[in-house]
């Protein structure tokens, strides 16, 4: 074993000298040094030791970004004293039941309607109102019903058929709003006291509500066998005008058949879902171990295809040039014929296929010259990307912790949904006056369904209905339900990228206690995972909250902005329609940048343990110190890793394709009967590609944080015995700068 270095004698360190703690041993000041600063003292309580190599703080550590942590967990506290709240005051059976005209919950137990599951439309043809759209409620009376209506029959038929058989009237009651011995009244008469439907049509219950049962004979539709019916009003109507009515109600009816369908489709194909998704893990765990020994090769194969591709367009470009010689008005310029909405016009002029191959020309030109004048820097980039795959290898359980994220995420999403759903459902039943033809002066006034038909509104607008609309209150608790809401969805913002945050310090850390052993695998510390998470938790959870605040506040601003602009979409002119689409492109820009300094500051945290703000500004330096280094690591990676996903679900695909379309007899038997094989096919490959981009995202945190330790390796150190590299073989080999060469010197 080495004999141990004496620190030398220090009294006070510049600014310009390196952060020592950092590294476990102080080091010999050197003046001509122009890496990161940071003024620090030496400290004996550093864990070291020479056969270790550099190690990160871990004794030296402390808090970090503290009342950051303090406000963290104070909304932390009132986010959890929110969902209390919603709980006492808010009801999901407004949401799992339908309710009548009157705020009452169809198929509720110990309630009358307990065993009236289904909600009743009077009239559906009003449901075409525009004020459905306003108003999102169909302006007819609603009531609960245990079945839906099998046959066709109005008012004035079950009128002159009670004179005969009274059995019809007992069927039809069933839909009005209280029972009566007989019907008696005129049409004109119920129509005003809203008591029964004037007609009934076959229908069938979809999602708790009646609605026609549409049918289709000889690509005509029907209703009940029937094409034109009565409405009970005297007119005419066809299965198309109740089928308009009917979308006006629920946009999805149409889907009803098709999801049971997909249903059954899901039930017989859900162990081979499985089976491709398990695949899916092994090939992804498979490409990234491959990647130690193909990332070089598949970058430069994909580099020769693009120069192919872009010189076999250069060719065609002049071909087409050459066979438009003597043809008409081929000669003619583009400003000779001005703007044309067809387009093909344009490729009848050999000046346009002259300045395509003029422009690819170039942009292959530039492909070349950036090719050999950073081909250091894409080897560099090459040999980090083969040292992650080896890094992944000597800690294989970072794979696992995509896991222990999704958990997390998903408790955040399931209380955010819960929470959203009790404060949506707080309160006492508002109604509201509707007419359906929205020509009531009291149109969305407050009303009192009890006592409407004796008020004036009943009397001046005939016709309108004081119908349920939704749930609310005059209290202060009420009053600030919407509030309430915008806070649910912060916090919810903060929390989750506070959960990415801490999975990408805790990676971090443990990546960097790889690139730090001197010896590789031996000086790599027990359970590396587990101690950089415990770090990231312990010390710095006001610098990771810190850094998702920032980004929970800009994605909160970009969520206000679609709002607005769904809710002002009609109002808005061409002005400003530009400067909402300025604003949204600024917000994107601003949160890809956030994201990225982030990514790379939290990286810094794992290793150094100091707070947000010296992270950021330290990795922004470094950063811009090989801002080439960094784009091309950025751009090689990227398609490493595009590829890679693209590799694995596709291949889960094609199998896919041939196991549900039964191509595949001879090997296996996929199953039988499905309705629509592209169900569980999209299934696979959508859950092939996640399950890959889990894998891919440890890869890509471990790129970035071998990357920056790779950064700090080669400013800090200079290969000599007394500061060697800590790098791998296959990197220092590659590592011949003029820069290092004159630190060596």
């Amino acid at each position: 074993m080495a004999k141990k270095r004496e620190p030398p004698s220090i009294k006070e360190l510049p600014d310009t000298f390196l952060d020592h703690e950092t590294y476990g041993y102080p080091r010999t000041f050197d003046p001509n040094f122009k890496g990161p600063v940071a003024k620090s003292k030496v400290s004996s309580q550093v864990h070291s030791s020479s056969s270790r190599g550099i190690e990160i703080r871990i004794t030296n550590r402390s808090c970090t970004d503290v009342l950051c942590c303090i406000i963290f967990i104070l909304f932390i506290i009132a986010y959890i004293l929110l969902g209390l709240v919603a709980w006492v005051h808010g009801d999901p059976r407004r949401v799992a039941y339908p309710t009548d005209s009157k705020g009452h919950f169809c198929g509720q137990k110990g309630t009358p309607n307990e065993n009236k599951t289904i909600l009743f439309y009077f009239n559906l043809f009003s449901c075409t109102s525009p004020s459905v759209v306003v108003n999102l409620q169909c302006p007819t009376t609603q009531i609960c019903v245990s079945k839906c209506p099998e046959k066709f029959l109005t008012y004035m038929e079950i009128q002159f058929m009670y004179r005969t058989n009274k059995h019809y009237w007992m069927y039809y009651s069933q839909f009005c709003k209280s029972p009566f011995v007989k019907p008696a009244k005129t049409v004109t008469q119920v129509l005003l006291d809203d008591d029964c439907p004037i007609a009934i049509f076959p229908s069938k219950p979809f999602l708790q509500r009646c609605f026609p049962d549409f049918t289709t004979k000889n690509g005509t539709l029907t209703v009940g066998n029937k094409t034109i019916f009565e409405d009970g009003s005297g007119k005419k109507r066809n299965a198309i005008e109740l089928r308009r009515a009917a979308n006006r109600v629920n946009k999805i009816l149409d889907a009803r058949a098709i999801g049971m369908k997909v249903f059954e489709d899901y039930a017989t194909t859900w162990y081979w879902i499985l089976i491709g998704l398990t695949i899916a893990m092994l090939l992804s765990w498979l490409f990234v171990i491959l990647l130690r020994f193909t990332a070089g090769f598949l970058f430069w194969v994909f580099m020769v295809g693009v120069i192919g591709i872009i010189g076999y367009g250069i060719w065609h470009c002049y071909q087409e040039h050459s066979n438009l010689q003597g043809r008409p008005n081929s000669h003619l310029t583009i400003y000779d014929i001005g703007f044309q909405t067809d387009i093909s016009m344009y490729f009848q002029l050999k000046q346009t296929w002259f300045a395509f191959m003029i422009i690819l020309c170039l942009l292959e030109v530039f492909i070349i010259l950036m090719l050999i004048f950073l081909r250091e820097r894409i080897r560099i980039s090459i040999a980090l990307l083969k040292e992650g795959s080896k890094a992944i290898g000597y800690l294989p359980t970072t794979l696992i912790y995509p896991v222990l994220t999704f958990i997390f995420l998903s408790i955040c999403i399931a209380y955010w949904a819960v929470t959203a759903i009790y404060l949506a459902t707080s309160g006492v039943p508002i109604y509201k006056v509707i007419s359906p033809e929205r020509t009531c002066k009291h149109e969305n006034t407050t009303c009192n369904p009890e006592i409407f038909n004796t008020t004036e509104i009943a009397r001046v607008c005939p016709g309108a209905q004081c119908n349920f609309a939704f749930y609310g209150g005059k209290s202060l608790y009420h009053q600030y339900v919407p509030t309430f809401q915008m806070f649910n969805l912060f916090v919810f913002l903060w929390l989750i990228n506070f959960i990415i945050a801490l999975g990408q310090c805790a990676l971090a850390g443990a990546f960097a206690s790889y690139y730090w052993a001197l010896k590789k695998p031996d000086d790599i510390p027990q359970y590396p995972v587990f101690t950089a998470f415990g770090r990231a938790i312990r010390y710095h959870t006001g610098s990771l909250a810190f850094g998702s605040l920032i980004l929970a506040l800009i994605q909160m601003f970009k969520l206000v902005l679609e709002y607005l602009d769904h809710r002002l979409k009609e109002a808005q002119n061409n002005i400003s329609k530009f400067l909402q689409c300025c604003l949204k492109c600024c917000f994107w820009c601003l949160e890809k940048m956030v994201k990225f300094f982030n990514r790379n500051a939290y990286v810094m945290i794992a290793i150094y343990g100091k707070n947000f703000c010296r992270s950021a500004r330290d990795a922004f330096n470094l950063l811009m110190r090989n801002v080439l280094k960094v784009a091309v690591m950025d751009k090689v990676t990227d398609f490493v890793l595009i590829l890679g996903k693209i590799l694995v679900a596709g291949c889960i695909g094609v199998l896919a394709f041939l196991l549900f379309t039964h191509r595949l007899p001879m090997m296996i038997e996929g199953p039988t009967s499905l309705n629509y094989y592209w169900v569980p096919l999209l299934t696979v490959i959508i859950g092939s590609y996640l399950v890959a981009h889990g894998f891919f995202s440890v890869y890509a945190m471990c790129i970035d944080t071998i990357f920056i330790c790779f950064l700090e390796d080669i400013e800090r150190n200079d290969g000599s015995a007394e500061r060697p590299y800590y790098m791998s073989q296959s990197l220092l080999k590659i590592l011949n700068e003029p820069s290092m060469q004159t630190k060596k010197h």
